[in-house]
């Protein structure tokens, strides 16, 4: 009972480690395959903060004001995919919102997003049933939609419902629902990539929204290599169409990230927490260390005359130090196994009941075990150096 207690510091420490690296690992996994699931090629155009801006005035001389927080616009869109045919192969303006839906007696809050036909290929996304709309329903301000999977739930009960062809008020509009994407899953965000509704971008302008303004502009670019010159060439044409003093980009209207650099962020987060976490865990995995040297220095006190009639019969200091040394090994080598076990169980027990994506690593396993032996080795040196330098005289007569 005394070694499995003294175990339990141990099999906690190599428990979390290994939890808490499934975790990280998973939470980057799911980060990467979301980036991956929109392209690597990939550039979005969103618009800055509002900056201040002092402008000449006749009264005063001066007169300060703040520039627009969103002043991306169609215009901006269309010269974009025109003027740069060598490095952007599509753009997809959008412009978004959240909007109350319904369906018969089934009402729901979505994201209804305007966009253009070439969504689906700048943002490797592909329809499931039925189809995209088209170029012509678009300049048409047509009132047509393709919707996600988790809007097809809400509204008729199931995933895998069928619900092309048929009319849902959005926003007290009548829209036909000519398709259902294919699901994503959730974004680098965490968000649900299948709770959107997306309408031609002239519609939303036009008729649901009732804005000039664009939420973003997404760009694939023709190749990943292109992405640096494409991402200099949009910043020049923006900061010449909106007219922008500099200094920059302080002065900057608009904001353009890669997919890579949302990716290499992330990633950054996750790994910054699990190296905390597991640092968390190591502090455990030391605890359970000084609990093994004090229950090794009770157990070398309570087996004094036992070194003693050891010594007597030829036992070198040697063989009491690799007596003590082995046992104390041995503690921590099987409360390491058992550890492992439990951190493993845990993870897969996180994944099915939380609904967290791990993945657990064989090298953490492998790591955090031979941690824990180094540190049984290492915590039980000073006990065993102690039973090896006891007299044989003073450990036979000791009471």
């Amino acid at each position: 009972m005394r070694t499995a207690l003294t175990m339990l510091g141990i099999v906690i420490g190599v428990a979390v480690v290994i939890v808490v690296v499934a975790i990280g690992e998973g939470a980057s996994k799911q980060v990467t395959d979301s980036i991956n699931s929109l392209g690597t090629n990939l550039l979005t155009v969103r618009p800055g903060r509002p900056t201040l801006r002092i402008t000449a005035a006749a009264s005063t001389g001066t007169a300060q004001g703040f520039a627009s927080a969103n002043r991306l616009s169609m215009q901006d869109a269309n010269l974009i995919s025109k003027d740069f045919p060598t490095t952007i192969a599509a753009i997809a303006p959008q412009a978004r919102a959240t909007t109350q839906i319904s369906l018969g007696n089934k009402d729901a809050n979505t994201t209804v997003m305007g966009t253009s036909a070439e969504y689906l290929f700048v943002n490797n996304a592909t329809v499931q049933s039925g189809a995209m709309f088209s170029d012509y329903e678009d300049s048409a301000s047509a009132k047509v939609c393709v919707v996600g999977t988790t809007v097809v739930n809400e509204l008729l009960g199931s995933p895998t419902a069928t619900m092309t062809g048929l009319t849902i008020l959005i926003n007290h509009n009548r829209f036909t629902v000519k398709g259902v994407l294919t699901p994503k899953g959730s974004g680098a965000f965490g968000q649900d990539q299948d709770d959107v509704i997306l309408i031609p971008i002239q519609t939303a302008l036009r008729r649901v929204l009732n804005t000039t303004v664009l939420s973003m502009i997404s760009v694939r670019c023709t190749t990943a290599e292109m992405m640096p010159l494409a991402q200099q060439q949009i910043t020049a044409l923006l900061r010449n169409r909106h007219h922008l003093p500099p200094p920059f980009p302080q002065n900057d209207d608009f904001q353009i990230t890669s997919q890579t650099e949302i990716m290499q962020r992330q990633q950054s987060v996750t790994g910054t927490m699990t190296t905390l976490l597991s640092a968390v865990a190591v502090i455990s995995l030391i605890v359970g260390g000084i609990g093994i040297m004090n229950i090794m220095l009770v157990s070398v006190t309570e087996r004094t005359r036992e070194i003693g009639i050891r010594k007597a019969v030829g036992a070198t200091p040697r063989d009491i130090l690799m007596q003590f040394l082995i046992e104390s090994g041995l503690i921590s080598v099987i409360g390491g196994i058992i550890g492992v076990v439990v951190g493993v169980a845990g993870s897969m027990l996180l994944a099915k009941i939380a609904g967290w994506q791990t993945v657990v690593d064989p090298l953490a396993g492998a790591l955090a075990l031979g941690v824990s032996a180094a540190i049984g080795i290492f915590f039980g040196l000073y006990p065993a150096q102690k039973a090896a330098a006891l007299h044989p005289i003073d450990a036979l007569s000791y009471e």
